[in-house]
């Protein structure tokens, strides 16, 4: 039997009409500023609000992989859990995830490769209505052409946790690693505008020590920043904003970041 992961948040936050949504995304990426590095990252953290409020910033990190259009067959996804509070790292049981764009195959060879790791359970209700992955999805089904999935989502787990089953994931130029995560939310805009640009900085500076405070998905973007240092890969900044700069009031705002992680020549 064929299980697909239905769409949850299609229709709020993002389009669920799939002509609306494609030409979305197409005005997003094609507004996206050029990235002067020519390296394809290996990773990238990217927000997930609702489009309007921080697809923007995504697409800045989703057009640097345009290179990668046809070489990244694997993508490891990891963004925290929302609504269903677990211990470790979800898989989902499903087959595939869909989108208003269509079907996206889990990739069992990939998954099979973590489950033994203990802090790996399978969460169905994880997944349902979880859409810090979700929004992901139609972004990396618009840049790349043909890939297979590994969506994890993160619960209580320790940076090295989600350091051990990126090691185990990590591949090579076929796959490419998302991190799912918001800044800092609902604090005045002044406020957001320096707790953010602290957090930013950590991030630069390759400290794994993100709170949820600084970050949603402080998790798994701990986890990336230790797997990081040990492959020798080194962030870049590709924007930061708020809600209040979008879409949003500027009395409780939410802060967005997006980052996409090289290899660092001096360490080639």
């Amino acid at each position: 039997m064929h299980f697909i992961r239905q769409p949850a948040v299609a229709g709020t936050f993002y389009s669920a009409n799939s002509e609306v949504l494609a030409n979305d995304i197409k005005s997003l990426l094609e507004w996206a500023p050029s990235v002067t590095e020519h390296t394809l990252p290996k990773a990238i953290i990217v927000p997930h609000a609702g489009y309007i409020y921080s697809g923007q910033t995504a697409a800045i990190a989703y057009s640097c992989l345009a290179a990668g259009r046809k070489t990244i067959k694997r993508v490891i996804l990891l963004g925290p859990v929302h609504r269903v509070p677990i211990r470790g790292l979800a898989l989902s049981n499903a087959d595939a995830f869909l989108t208003p764009l269509g079907e996206i195959e889990l990739d069992k060879a990939a998954i099979t490769s973590i489950a033994h790791l203990e802090q790996i359970i399978v969460s169905p209700a994880a997944h349902a209505q979880e859409h810090s992955l979700e929004v992901q999805l139609p972004f990396l089904q618009s840049v790349l052409d043909d890939f297979k999935l590994v969506p994890l989502a993160v619960g209580d787990a320790t940076p090295v946790e989600v350091a051990e089953a990126l090691d185990v994931l990590w591949g090579g130029p076929e796959t490419l690693i998302v991190i799912s995560s918001d800044l800092s939310h609902f604090l005045p805009y002044d406020i957001a505008q320096k707790v953010d640009s602290e957090t930013v900085q950590n991030i630069l500076d390759m400290k794994d020590e993100l709170t949820h405070h600084q970050a949603c998905g402080g998790t798994p973007v701990n986890g990336l920043i230790l797997a990081a240092r040990r492959h020798h890969l080194k962030p870049k900044l590709l924007n930061l904003c708020n809600s209040g700069d979008t879409a949003g009031d500027k009395n409780r705002v939410v802060g967005y970041a997006s980052f996409m992680f090289i290899e660092d020549s001096g360490n080639a």
